[in-house]
């Protein structure tokens, strides 16, 4: 059975553009995360409004100050970072949502020392000429802790970064496109 868009109802319809929203809505926070990691400056500031007012531990100010205090300190501090997206929930009202995410933040640092530490992401996000951004950040951060360390797994593998090594740039392998193997078959037995 098919249904054409002219025979949706309007209840119907105001559903699939909440569920759009929603989704355009986690695309700017998961792009968010992925800028922070890479140090992609351009992605990161596309996911604020650049009027926006961000509060993050010490720091509280506009998008731009922000990207270049967090990314001199995670590059004093750490090696590698992971901001991972949890739980999430959404209240959108016209052009404006208010939204609560889970986050586990996981670093190698600089001493080869794990850190972690989990909070919540409680965002206003506005829609402004048709584009969800972040319009107000508040950072909660509810525990952290040090893992003991241990060796990464496959880094003694010769050709284990032919595919691309990690990098906090754009030469990170998740923007190769197309993504491509050059590694050689090997089924370890």
């Amino acid at each position: 059975m098919t249904t054409s868009v002219t025979s949706l109802s309007a209840d119907r319809i105001a559903k699939l553009e909440t569920v759009l929203a929603r989704q355009e809505i986690l695309d700017t926070l998961t792009r968010f995360s992925r800028a922070m990691d890479r140090f992609d400056r351009d992605m990161f500031l596309s996911t604020f409004h650049p009027d926006a007012t961000i509060a993050a531990g010490s720091f509280v100010g506009g998008p731009v100050e922000l990207y270049d205090w967090s990314t001199d300190m995670h590059a004093q501090g750490q090696k590698a970072t992971h901001h991972n997206l949890l739980n999430h929930t959404c209240d959108i009202d016209g052009d404006t949502a208010h939204t609560e995410t889970y986050y586990l933040f996981a670093a190698r640092n600089l001493d080869d020392s794990n850190w972690i530490a989990g909070g919540r992401y409680i965002d206003r996000l506005e829609r402004r000429d048709g584009e969800w951004r972040i319009a107000l950040r508040t950072n909660v951060i509810e525990w952290s802790g040090m893992v003991p360390s241990m060796d990464i797994p496959f880094a003694d593998v010769p050709d284990v970064h032919d595919n691309g090594a990690p990098a906090r740039s754009t030469s990170d392998p998740s923007y190769t496109r197309p993504l491509t193997n050059v590694r050689q078959p090997n089924v370890p037995a």
